[in-house]
């Protein structure tokens, strides 16, 4: 079993590096490592993001631990070398089309929350992401209008076999959890959210056995903040599964604990925690790891079928956190091999 490991930049080599280490320590017989470059770190050495060697590599693994990418130095780039495009370009080139990002908190971290304990707590959700459609791979430019003025267009489309295989993939987590599933759109604007409904209520014919629901995105957003309990599973598009995602970080306590797995048909995934390269902290030994020894964990039980070590990962997270491990994210001042220490102390 082959693992690439592509830390990327920022903060993205220290908390992958814990990671490793926490695989390591559980001495799975098989895998093996090998190492890549993307993002600025691939820019900067070799001239592009997602160098041709990286994509060789990332096709012939089992599956991906990804860091982070995003560096200052490359903003002014052409938008087809900025470090973000290796990400991009990696779902397109494996098909990594359904993107899982569970949301719960653990009870020793409701306080942490800007929520209220009560409501923080009731949080266990899985947001279904579409992620290889929308306005992130639309076409987009830049032009002139009639009057001279510069106009910048991004196109959101779905066509309704994408819309099918992600929805199979939301009926799907809803089964394997509490049965309800809640399709975000915007339904009463876009057209694309009118197909995105309209597939969505056809998919959900196969699964009599689920409960479909449809939220317009601005109210699954405030919904997530007064009354997120009420969630199983959300399926949506790219962008607003990409927001809301996120906002469900801060709802848990910390960007730096959530976890994400994106899969393809053959289950092949790419995993990696869904904070950025926070590049004024990098170096400094400020990050949290925990969302990446998560998404090693997702990668045991998704793509390498070891769900017993996923396990002991998970429960490794746990204890440390009710043994008082604490990150600066999290109101504490340990470091990031700290943390990393705090969870091998706890592996059972």
């Amino acid at each position: 079993m082959l693992i690439a490991l592509f830390p990327g930049d920022g903060i993205g080599p220290e908390i992958v590096a814990q990671a490793k280490r926490v695989l390591d320590a559980l001495a799975i017989p098989g895998i093996t490592y090998e190492e890549g470059l993307v993002g600025g770190a691939a820019y900067k050495a070799v001239g592009h993001p997602l160098p041709p060697e990286t994509l060789e590599l990332a096709k012939r693994a089992d599956a991906i631990l990804f860091g982070a990418v995003g560096d200052p130095d490359c903003d002014s780039l052409e938008r087809h070398l900025r470090p973000e495009q290796a990400i991009l370009g990696l779902r397109k080139e494996l098909g990594l089309f359904s993107n899982l990002r569970p949301a719960k908190v653990f009870p020793e971290l409701a306080d942490a929350s800007a929520l209220k304990q009560e409501v923080a707590s009731a949080i266990d959700l899985l947001i279904v992401r579409e992620t290889n459609g929308d306005v992130y791979f639309g076409e987009k430019g830049m032009r002139k209008t009639p009057e001279g003025l510069r106009e910048g267009y991004d196109i959101m489309s779905y066509n309704e076999e994408q819309v099918r295989k992600i929805a199979h993939q939301g009926f799907l987590a809803a089964r394997a959890r509490r049965g309800k599933l809640c399709s975000v759109d915007k339904a009463n604007v876009l057209e694309t959210s009118q197909l995105w409904r309209d597939v969505m209520i056809e998919v959900s014919a196969d699964y009599p056995d689920v409960a479909l629901s449809h939220m317009y995105v601005d109210n699954a957003a405030m919904q997530l903040v007064r009354n997120p309990g009420q969630f199983d599973v959300i399926v949506t598009g790219n962008m607003f599964g990409d927001i809301l995602s996120d906002q469900a970080s801060m709802c848990v306590g910390s960007i730096g604990m959530l976890a994400s797995a994106t899969l393809n048909d053959s289950n092949q995934g790419l995993y990696e925690p869904i904070h950025g390269s926070a590049p004024d902290i990098a170096g400094q030994g400020k990050a949290n790891p925990l969302a990446t020894v998560l998404s090693a964990g997702m990668m045991l039980r998704y793509s390498l079928d070891l769900p017993e070590q996923a396990d002991r990962i998970e429960a490794a997270v746990a204890k440390a956190l009710a043994n008082g491990a604490r990150s600066f994210d999290l109101g504490g001042t340990m470091s990031t091999v700290e943390m990393g220490d705090a969870v091998l102390a706890a592996l059972d």
